[in-house]
Parts: structure tokens; sequence; C-alpha cells
């Protein structure tokens, strides 16, 4: 039975979607402000790879267990029309009465707070240096299945899986700026949909040193540029296209530089 509503809610989803386009420059509609825009990509320091080119063998081997890598599948047709049911107007017209539940964007997501996306998104702005994470509410996870199937059913998986781990979604969508602070748990991997997501990572033995209630955006600009040294830190600007995978336990802050719309796999 759950199967066929799901069904049904994706046919009406599509139904509205071939009269809906994105936009023709590719933004889906999720505008950015580049008179805004403080936070610029960065160097990629993290080994970069086509998904043709690592099957799961190679995946154990080298990655699973030892260090990140970024995968791009920029050629895959699912992940073309996944994004096209992301566009801003099929995603307001299909959920954007639905409550979702935001969390303040700080290490530790103290709080939280339910709206409808559509309160969520007419209300979403760029960070600015003055916003601190514990005031910035950001939306990512806390996704009700029951909901959000139809959107989680079409999502093309990653190849790649671990032993005995079962992959949990978690989606959102996050103004440019915006980004949570760093923190670790267990694996997975992190893909932008629309926009450019900025990553910096930390393997476990090392501690970042860093405000857990300050935003991304104000290390960036407060401490980064002081960092003693850089040896021992990772990061990369995924665009749309691209996939991060992260081993168990690695430290990892995330910045939007765009307006992003944003999934994440958990291996858990």
């Amino acid at each position: 039975m759950f199967e066929k509503v799901n069904l049904l809610l994706f046919c009406v989803f599509i139904a509205h979607f071939r009269h809906s386009s994105s936009t023709s420059d590719g933004s889906g509609g999720w505008a950015s402000f580049p008179n805004e825009m403080i936070a610029q990509p960065g160097d990629c320091t993290i080994e970069r790879i086509e998904i043709e080119e690592l099957n799961q063998d190679e995946f154990l081997s080298k990655y699973a267990f030892a260090k990140p890598v970024v995968i791009r599948r920029t050629n895959d047709k699912k992940l073309k029309q996944f994004k096209e049911l992301l566009a801003k107007d099929n995603l307001l017209h299909r959920f954007g009465d639905h409550q979702i539940r935001v969390s303040t964007a700080n290490t530790y997501s103290y709080k939280k707070l339910d709206v409808t996306m559509r309160q969520y998104l007419e209300q979403m702005k760029p960070q600015t240096l003055d916003m601190l994470g514990n005031e910035t509410y950001y939306w990512f996870g806390d996704n009700n299945y029951t909901e959000w199937g139809p959107i989680f059913d079409q999502y093309p998986l990653p190849p790649y899986f671990l032993p005995k781990k079962t992959p949990v979604f978690s989606f959102g969508v996050a103004a440019q700026g915006t980004g949570v602070p760093f923190h670790w748990h267990g694996p997975g991997f992190g893909e932008t949909i629309y926009g450019r997501k900025r990553w910096f990572l930390y393997a476990p033995d090392v501690h970042p040193s860093f405000n857990p209630d300050r935003s991304t955006l104000h290390w960036l600009v407060t401490d980064y540029p002081h960092l003693a040294s850089r040896e021992s830190l990772l990061e990369c600007t995924l665009e749309p296209g691209e996939l991060l995978y992260f081993p168990d336990h690695w430290w990892h802050a995330t910045l939007n530089v765009d307006t992003c719309v944003f999934i994440s796999t958990f291996l858990g």
C-alpha cells in the first residue's frame, strides 16, 4: 500500500514538473546574490576521481576506512532527472505547505523549530559575519520519510557501500554563506544538487580549533587565514554532480558558497 501511495504522489509531482521548467541558466530558480557573497570557492586538496574509474573493491581498499574522496558523476542521467525534480517551483508546488524542522547551524544543533517549507524559503537570506551559528536556522535532516519518499525514491544512490551499513538520507536547502561548524559522526556521502558547497575536513586524530557557536563563515574569515599549518586540513568545493565521501569520525565543516540544495547519504 505504501509503495502505491508513493507512486501516486510521484506521478502527480511529475505531472506538474512537465509543465514547469527549471530556469535556463541551470540554477533551478535557486537564486544566489553575488554582491553579498563573502565566501568564495577554494582549492581542492582531496583526490577527485570519475565514477567510472572507481569500483566497489577499490573504494573499500583505498578510501572507505582511510581518507575522503570526491567522486564525479556529472554524466548520470538519473541524477539530471532528479535535479529537475528539485527545481524551486517544483519543490514548492509539491511540498511548500509541508512542515519541516530546522535547526540552529552550530556544532551541536541546540535549537529546533517547525515551520512550513514555504515560510523557511521566504525568510532564507545570506549569512553575514555578525550572525552567530546558534542564531541561524538551517534546514538539513529531520526528514519524514513518508512525506519525502517521492523524493528519496528517485535519488540515484551512490554506487558504493560499507559492509553491514544501511544508507539513510538527509535532505535540505540553505542560503549562501550558511553552513555547519566542525563536527563528526559516522561515514557517509555528501552531494549538492544545486549550488556549490565548500568542505573542510580533519582526520579523527586532529582536533580543529573552532568556536562551536560561531558560523563556518566567521571561522573562514577570522581563523582560516591564520592557521599555523594547513598540511592536516583537507578541503574542496563541491560542484553539482560531485559526491564527497567522508570516513567514520572525520571532523568536517561545511559552507554554502551559493544557495544550495543538497542531500547526504549516511551509512549507519
